[in-house]
């Protein structure tokens, strides 16, 4: 579902039947402590739709949390995301790239040029 700002993202839904009571959830932390803090203004700065376009690996799972408030008081709150990869068991540093195990590396051979000296 596109979220406010306009980007496709699986987690975010938003029930607007007849724009009676419109309600929005965000899946990524409907289940957890932050989501009676989340707004949907979160999914401005939100990293997940990006994630999700950038690296489509079905083994990389998403959590995610509300932070980054801290001793940066003029920050607004944002979401942070920590990604773990099922198939290699491991953290996954950057979920833009992946683990780097799951998925072989592409190998590109390059033909030599044909010379016009015959």
């Amino acid at each position: 579902m596109r979220t406010p700002d306009g980007r496709e993202c699986p987690f975010y839904y938003a029930d607007a039947h007849r724009r009676a009571g419109m309600r929005e959830y965000c899946h990524l932390v409907a289940t957890k402590p932050d989501a009676a803090v989340w707004t949907s203004e979160i999914c401005f700065t939100c990293p997940v739709p990006d994630i999700k376009r950038a690296n489509h690996c079905p083994d990389m799972i998403l959590q995610g949390r509300i932070g980054g408030k801290g001793w940066r008081f003029w920050q607004k709150s944002r979401m942070l995301i920590d990604a773990t990869c099922t198939k290699s068991r491991s953290r996954v540093e950057n979920p833009m790239v992946g683990c780097g195990r799951c998925h072989g590396s592409l190998t590109f051979v390059v033909a030599e040029e044909e010379s016009d000296d015959e």
